[in-house]
């Protein structure tokens, strides 16, 4: 079943723009948080990069220090159920992952690698 957000992180105002990913709790390094984007298969043009962002790609802040890192996922990873895992090299999947241990109501961050910065 599908959650747009992980147990351990809610959304609300940030202090580095708008709303933001948060901690609700201690979160252990290597922790994959979830799916932040998913590549257009179509390749119809409509989304940025051809990626479309769910909820935690959406909402998860910039920063040059980041606590979480962008990840390809592969198939491996999770359930043979999941319809959009494809057993080939390049995933079109995309998750967040926590690159050391996160503090209770911690803005979660990571290195924009695929928008620009202005």
């Amino acid at each position: 079943m599908y959650k747009a957000l992980h147990n351990d992180i809610t959304i609300k105002k940030s202090s580095i723009d708008g709303l933001e990913v948060f901690a609700l709790k201690g979160i252990p390094k290597d922790t994959v948080l979830g799916i932040s984007h998913i590549k257009d298969k179509d390749n119809t043009g409509r989304y940025h990069k051809g990626y479309i962002r769910t909820p935690l790609g959406g909402f998860i802040n910039h920063s040059t220090q980041p606590n979480c890192i962008k990840v390809q996922v592969r198939s491996n990873l999770f359930p043979k159920h999941w319809p959009i895992i494809k057993e080939d090299n390049e995933s079109p999947l995309m998750a967040i992952r926590t690159m050391r241990n996160i503090k209770e109501g911690e803005e979660l961050t990571v290195s924009y690698t695929l928008y620009k910065i202005d």
